[in-house]
This record gives C-alpha cells, structure tokens and sequence, in this order.
C-alpha cells in the first residue's frame, strides 16, 4: 500500500504530523475528516521502510501510546535518518517531465476510446503511474471529477505542470463534450512541440557553445596573451605596435573590468524597462504583435496558434455548436492577445450581422488561401471545409518549420564567423606577427 507523510490540524488547533498507510490518498483525506482533522499537506513517499525488530519493543510501544503527538516537532522520540530524508525529498520533488504528460494523455486518450469513463480511466492511470508527483496531482484531478468538477479545473491549479495550451485543449474537449478528439489534439500537439524543440535545440545548443567558446578565448586573449606580446615589443625595442583593433578592443575590455557596474546597471535597467512595459496591457500586445511579425519565426507562431483555433472550431461545430459559441469556447486555446482581439471582433461582427471572417483577413496575419477557403466553407459544408482546411495547413506548417531548420544554421553560423573573424584581427594578427616577425630576423641572420 502506498505510504503518505501529512500534516493537519486537529478542531483544537494543534499541528500534527504522522506517516502511514493508506490506499489512496482520497481515502486518506475522508479518514482525517471523519477523525475531525484537517489536512494542511498531504505527501505520498516512493519507499516502504523495513520495520526492525527491537529488544525493547514493548516498551517503545508504550512509550508510543502515550506521548502527545502534538509536541512531536518540539520533542522528537526517533528522528529519521539521513538516507531516510534523502528517500523521502527526492520522492517529494520528483520532476514532471513532458514525456511523463504524454504517456498519461495517450492512455487517457486509449481508455476513452475503449469507451472507459473519466472516473474509471483516471483511477486506471493513476494505479499505473510511477512518477510519484505526477500520481498525486492526478489523483487530485480524480478527487475533482468524483466531486462533480472539470478536469480542467483541476488542472488550473499545476499550470507549472500541464501546458496552458494543453489545458484549455482539454477545456475545449469537455465544454463541448468531445474529450476524446481533444486528448488525441492534445497528445499530437505535445509530440510536435516536443519535436520542434529537439530540433531547436538541436541547432542552436552546439552553436550556442561554440560561440561562448570563442568568446571567452577573445576576451582571455585580450587579458592575457595581448598584454604578454606588447612586453615583448617593449624588451626587443622594436618600433612595431599591435593592431588598432587589438588596442582598441583591449581598451574596451579594460574600461569595462573598470566601471563594470556601469554597463552591468544599464543592461539591467533596459531588461527591467522591457519587463515592465510586457507586463502593461499594450505592451504585451505589441510584444504578441511582435512574436507574430518576427523575422523567421514569426509565421511559425502565428500558423501553430490559428491552426489549434481551428481545430477548436472543427471539434465545436462538428458536435453541433453554432459558430459563435464555437468561438467563444474555442478562444480558450489561444493566449496571444492580438489573435484573442480579431476573435473578438469576429464575434462582434456575427453579433451585427457581419462576416465572422472579414478580420481575420483584414488583420493580413492569414493566408489568402486561408480566408479563401473559410469562405467557400460558409457557402457550403463549413465542417467539411474546416477538415481540409486543417490538412493545408498542417503540410503549410510542416514547410514552414523546414524552412526554420535550414534558416537557422545559417544565422548562427553567420554571428559565429563574425565573432571568429574578429577574433583572428585582435589575437592571431599579433601572435602571427611575433612569430613572423622571429622567423625573418633569424633568416636575415
């Protein structure tokens, strides 16, 4: 049976702190209540102590039975040890990683297609789930729905944990009662950020190093080898002087090891001043405004975030939803608010009597195909428009991140040449010209 370390206060205020075993961790929970207690923390450890037999047992026993357990934190019988705390910390913060999300989803989205019910099919994962964090937020999930909630209400609450794209896929599914296609959106969405990732970091991770490299070997350069040449011109007399590049770079580098708090302050205030501005409601539309316009990426984040809304109105309308309850359930997706605005506007204009599709393509963000064939749907099977609709832009996503893939090894390898060319002027010039500079005086010899 699974082991939970909890801390409570009982009717009379006191704290206490106990370990046993329970079968789950709801039963825990209505065992305290029914008991007049109220848990504060509730912790499910991923061990199960090995109980040794003592000499004085039935002492300890005694000892057991009597103390006041509401003095245990001033007054400790037997600490834990320190193998024992390790066990227990590691079990508390275990990670939550992606993958764990996926496989999760992808049972969840296999259970239901075998027709299980949200209360049996979470029951089912969560007896089968070994991340120990992971099982006890879904059981919390569970305790949720057996309670008459969402699961998407639960889910709120470890938005550190669940995407909030991930979570609003799953609010969409149950609003519009189609949590199945939902779950397999959702498994399909975290696979593919996953893989747009990988690839990401795939690119930028190695370039990104050798660019540090590069950089810390200029600066180390500048600080140490450059001074050591200019004392060798110094002891040979010769009127030879190192680059202005070098002397201008090494001027650079001394001025700021000098004021450093000067450039360090004005990086901070400008980083502080961009925060800032984000955090007020035009700033973080022109910053949402910015993500879609962006060189490189910008198509990208636009594509992926109209082709989830998308996908939210297909679901909705193919459940018989009309096309503006279909939005405004459908917007939950989204979380750019420049895209949220023309929702709006897209809403309002049903509301008046206007095309819903006209500012989608007054905003200039969606293809001419897009609108196109949105309004060829209206004039005959939306829903049927809506599915190869869908497809286009999946091929159009799938080009679009090729192309990201092939840009961006050449942009990172441009800013790597430059730092590289500017590294040979300010330190292999003078080192070659030392060494040039040796080999002519011996040949002249």
């Amino acid at each position: 049976m699974p082991v939970y370390v909890y801390k409570a206060v009982t009717d009379k205020g006191l704290i206490i702190r106990n370990k046993v075993e329970e079968g789950s961790k709801q039963e825990l929970i209505k065992k305290l209540k029914n008991n007049g207690i109220t848990p504060i923390e509730i912790i499910q450890v991923a061990y199960k102590n090995k109980v040794k037999k003592k000499k004085n047992i039935t002492e300890m026993q005694g000892i057991i039975k009597n103390v006041n357990t509401a003095q245990i934190n001033k007054k400790q019988i037997a600490r834990p040890s320190t193998i024992e705390k390790i066990n227990l910390y590691l079990a508390a913060t275990e990670k939550v990683t992606v993958r764990d999300i996926v496989i999760f989803t992808e049972n969840f989205y296999l259970l239901k297609k075998a027709n299980f019910n949200n209360i049996h099919a979470l029951q089912t994962i969560v007896q089968s789930t070994e991340n120990i964090t992971l099982k006890g937020i879904l059981e919390d999930v569970l305790a949720g729905v057996e309670a008459g909630e969402y699961m998407y209400t639960t889910m709120e609450y470890y938005s550190d944990i669940f995407p909030y794209i991930y979570i609003n896929m799953i609010k969409v599914g149950e609003l519009s009662g189609s949590l199945t296609n939902s779950l397999g959106q959702a498994v399909q969405y975290l696979e593919d950020s996953d893989k747009i990732n990988k690839k990401i970091k795939k690119i930028l991770i190695p370039n990104i190093a050798q660019f540090i490299a590069i950089f810390v070997l200029l600066i180390g350069g500048t600080l140490f080898a450059i001074p050591q040449i200019q004392n060798l011109f110094d002891e040979i007399g010769t009127e030879a002087t190192l680059p202005a590049m070098t002397l201008w770079f090494q001027d650079m580098v001394n001025l700021f090891i000098k004021y450093w708090y000067l450039p360090t302050g004005v990086i901070v205030g400008i980083i502080a001043a961009i925060l800032l501005y984000i955090n007020t409601p035009k700033g973080k539309y022109n910053f949402d405004y910015f993500k879609y316009t962006m060189p490189v990426f910008g198509k990208l984040i636009f594509s992926l975030d109209f082709s989830r809304l998308m996908k939210a109105m297909y679901l909705n309308i193919e459940n018989g939803m009309r096309i503006q309850d279909a939005l405004e359930v459908s917007k939950n997706v989204i979380k750019n608010y420049v895209m949220l605005s023309i929702i709006e506007t897209s809403i309002n204009n049903m509301l008046t009597g206007y095309s819903w599709i006209e500012p989608f393509e007054k905003a200039g963000l969606c293809s001419p195909m897009t609108t196109e064939m949105l309004k060829i749907g209206m004039q005959t099977d939306l829903t049927e428009m809506l599915s190869k609709l869908l497809e286009y832009m999946d091929m159009d996503i799938n080009n679009t991140i090729e192309k990201v893939v092939k840009v961006m090894p050449e942009i990172i390898y441009s800013i790597v040449g430059i730092v590289l060319i500017f590294f040979v002027i300010v330190i292999l010039v003078p080192v070659i010209q030392v060494y040039m500079g040796s080999f002519l005086f011996e040949a002249y010899l």
